[in-house]
């Protein structure tokens, strides 16, 4: 159905002339951005691997392009967040023990020395030791989003991004079992081990993973963070967690990211 549209204001100027100035070939005109297809992923049923269904999802969320400088930042920002900054040391005011200066000024013919608590005699005071400091940095949650959004789009484009059914849990809380289910699939240690993110593991699965020694690691959505996603050779994950997780990370779009269909 065709859209109705007014019609342009007869201009007062003779015919030829315009009110507004035609565009200068030497200024650039702006483009719109181009429309980027969604992305298409396959649904696995978790731990047969069955494919049971497709999903998509916008391009700018599994399918940006690499920038190794944001994901560097990330990864400084995670590692400094969890750095405890407990160390400390006593200075010599701290040290218990008498104030008393152990010998003369002058007169023995040795160094002088103040009293025990010195920081070059041994029990004394640290000079210039750690104390307990805070050794966060700052990154703008904008530039933390978008390098979220491209670990997990580096791991789509190399293949290595397996969406699983919600609910994810096995039969048996055996480590063995698991183990050959994992290199069975080509997601066991001699392929890099797998990360699996869920929403609530749980306890046979937990038990499972606790004893692969290398095969792979369980974490919940709201503990795995950018370093996890680029250390493990495969990131297997729940759709729901994924929906959760691109949501979260999604500040720096202008628009609402919508859940997968």
């Amino acid at each position: 159905m065709a859209t109705e549209a007014s019609l342009p204001e007869i201009s007062s100027l003779p015919i030829g002339l315009s009110n507004q100035a035609p565009p200068s070939p030497l200024i650039p005109q702006r483009r719109a951005a181009p429309i980027q297809p969604d992305v298409l992923t396959t649904v696995y049923k978790f731990p047969s691997m069955e494919p049971m269904r497709f999903a998509y999802y916008p391009a700018n969320n599994l399918f940006l392009p690499l920038r190794r400088d944001i994901l560097h930042r990330a990864v400084i920002f995670e590692g400094d967040a969890k750095r405890q900054g407990t160390a400390s040391t006593k200075w010599r005011t701290e040290v218990h023990g008498s104030s008393r200066k152990l010998r003369p000024q002058k007169g023995t013919g040795r160094a002088r020395i103040g009293d025990k608590k010195s920081p070059v005699l041994k029990g004394g005071g640290v000079a210039f030791g750690p104390h307990p400091r805070d050794f966060s940095t700052g990154l703008p949650r904008k530039i933390y989003d978008l390098a979220w959004r491209t670990a997990l789009s580096y791991r789509y484009r190399r293949g290595q991004l397996v969406v699983l059914l919600n609910d994810v849990d096995i039969e048996m809380n055996e480590p063995r079992w698991l183990a050959q289910i994992m290199e069975w699939n080509h997601l066991g240690r001699g392929d890099g081990g797998s990360l699996l993110v869920t929403q609530n593991p749980s306890e046979k699965l937990s038990q499972a993973f606790h004893g692969l020694e290398g095969h792979g690691r369980l974490k919940s959505e709201d503990d795995v963070d950018v370093k996890d996603l680029l250390k493990a050779g495969r990131v297997m994950i729940e759709k729901t967690s994924l929906d959760r997780l691109l949501r979260r990370h999604s500040s720096d779009l202008n628009r609402k990211v919508p859940s997968a269909m």
